[in-house]
């Protein structure tokens, strides 16, 4: 049975993480002349901050050197995060999921000798997926399958103990701060799964933004991957039977939920300061009908949303334990994406108008705030994309497991 009582573990995590974003990230976050700087560049000093205290390892098992942290615990610390900035969460979330698939379940015992040592001792050593695509042709047909399931932008070739490859990836999240890729090809035989260090040889990691644009599209780090001759051992070659167990951390994952509710609960804390200082009509406008309905609806939606991430993350943790109340098996992460992108945007929109003139202000939190959830609502899969995930499966139509 999903439980919402946090363990006296994971309320410690919580309390570490929130004293960390309050003394460190919030300070350098929230500056007003960081705030009006649009490229954001990233806080690479606040990751290692992170890093050191664990969180670059939070889901890695405790055998291979992590905190162990499931799923529910990673969505708590995620929150915390994200209600300091998204920018910090991003990476860790990344490097963490993917460090958990690849050390303790995907790679062979000798690649995890070999990468394992110097990931520990390295709070900058990042990792990142460069995952086969869907064709973007073929990627949702809905109620019906797709007539491909995928495509690679990057070709190998075997040339004795060694794969070549060349091409460029689209955009790879972690890409421009990872030093391991895990990178698909196209070979002729299918896709082959490689680990790539960053010093490789032909491997290059460029920006994806167009020419002369500043504004970052996109949370945390990422770039595009250029291959020309890259020559990779066949040793860094993830067996074929464990290369399923790794995924991207995709826009319906619930720790990426997490995060976006640290966005509008760091909109809402705001709002509800500010209503407290601010007086008008003789009394502060907290006390105000219009303010406190207004703020009433917000912390409703928050604490919805919360209930929705951490039941599919309890779900994800428990997969037999799950169960349905409706009488239909719904795709729980898909649901908490959807109310979660939409509640946390309608959230900072109304935290906003708390500030009146002063929410548009670029020197203001509240435009950032707006910005990231924005970025929430529109990136990854679409919220029309995850409606459809839900309506399959009330109409009882599966699709084949990726």
């Amino acid at each position: 049975m999903f439980d919402h009582q946090l363990t006296q573990e994971q309320i410690e995590f919580r309390d570490t993480v929130r004293d960390f974003v309050t003394h460190e990230v919030k300070p350098v976050a929230l500056n007003s002349t960081r705030l009006q700087d649009l490229a954001r560049p990233l806080p690479i000093e606040l990751i290692d901050k992170a890093a050191r205290i664990g969180l670059r390892t939070l889901s890695l098992s405790e055998e291979s050197g992590g905190a162990g942290a499931d799923n529910l615990t990673a969505c708590v610390v995620m929150e915390e995060l994200g209600a300091g900035d998204v920018d910090v969460a991003m990476p860790l979330a990344h490097t963490s999921m993917l460090g958990a698939m690849l050390f303790d379940r995907a790679m062979t015992k000798e690649q995890r000798g070999r990468f394992l040592p110097p990931f520990m001792d390295d709070d900058r050593y990042h990792l990142a997926f460069a995952a086969a695509q869907a064709n973007p042709d073929l990627r949702w047909k809905y109620h019906r399958q797709a007539d491909a399931a995928l495509e690679c932008s990057i070709t190998a070739r075997r040339q004795g103990d060694d794969w070549m490859l060349d091409g460029t990836t689209g955009f790879v999240a972690n890409a421009s701060i990872a030093k391991l890729m895990v990178v698909q090809a196209q070979s002729g035989d299918g896709l082959v799964t490689l680990l790539i260090p960053l010093e490789a040889g032909g491997l290059t990691v460029r920006d994806t933004a167009p020419d002369g644009e500043s504004v970052k599209w996109y949370h945390g780090a990422g770039g595009e991957l250029v291959l020309k001759g890259c020559k990779v051992p066949v040793a860094n070659e993830i067996p074929v039977e464990t290369v399923r167990v790794i995924q991207p951390l995709a826009s319906g994952h619930p720790q990426l939920c997490a995060m976006n509710i640290g966005v509008g609960r760091a909109a809402f804390e705001a709002a509800v300061d500010y209503a407290k200082l601010r007086i008008q009509g003789g009394r502060p406008i907290i006390q105000h009908q219009a303010i406190g309905t207004l703020l009433a609806d917000v912390a409703i939606r928050l604490s919805v949303a919360r209930d929705a991430v951490w039941h599919a993350a309890w779900a994800l943790d428990h997969p037999d334990q799950r169960s349905e109340y409706s009488g239909f098996d719904l795709p729980l992460g898909s649901i908490a994406q959807v109310y979660t992108a939409e509640a946390v945007y309608k959230a900072t929109e109304d935290a906003a108008e708390c500030f009146g003139a002063m929410g548009v202000m670029l020197d203001m939190p509240i435009p950032k705030f707006m910005r990231d959830a924005r970025l929430f609502l529109h990136s990854g899969d679409s919220s029309a994309v995850a409606k459809f995930r839900i309506a399959e499966a009330l109409a009882g139509f599966e699709r084949p497991k990726s």
